[in-house]
């Protein structure tokens, strides 16, 4: 087992859905979706750091295998402690090449997240 697959914790997708409000309009719903694994951490870097202090939220780097590819805006839930994240990059930009020896992974950066309500 590699040191990421140590790491990774169970995660949710958490997909928005139109839902009539009984009104004749809709308003936005939240439902789970897929499960995955991965291994979220706090970017720690100085460029991050800096950006935080200035009011940007934290920045996490968050790991999956290849075939859990997440997509920019991409909402997921960690399972340990139910703490939501929205993606801020794109996995197929990060990726292990297909020749490579290692375990296959992805790799995206993550904002904490507040679900809008309606």
């Amino acid at each position: 087992m590699s040191l990421i697959e140590q790491w990774q914790e169970k995660c949710t997708i958490i997909e928005s859905k139109k839902v009539p409000d009984g009104e004749g309009g809709w308003t936005t719903g939240w439902t789970d979706g897929a499960e995955f694994m991965a291994a979220v951490v706090l970017d720690t870097s100085t460029t991050a750091v800096i950006a935080e202090r200035q009011g940007m939220a934290k920045i996490y780097r968050v790991t999956t295998p290849k075939n859990a590819l997440l997509s920019f805006h991409d909402v997921f839930r960690r399972e340990s402690d139910g703490q939501t994240f929205r993606v801020t990059s794109d996995g197929k930009d990060v990726q292990t090449p297909p020749t490579s020896d290692i375990t296959p992974f992805s790799q995206v950066t993550a904002e904490e997240y507040s679900l809008p309500l309606g």
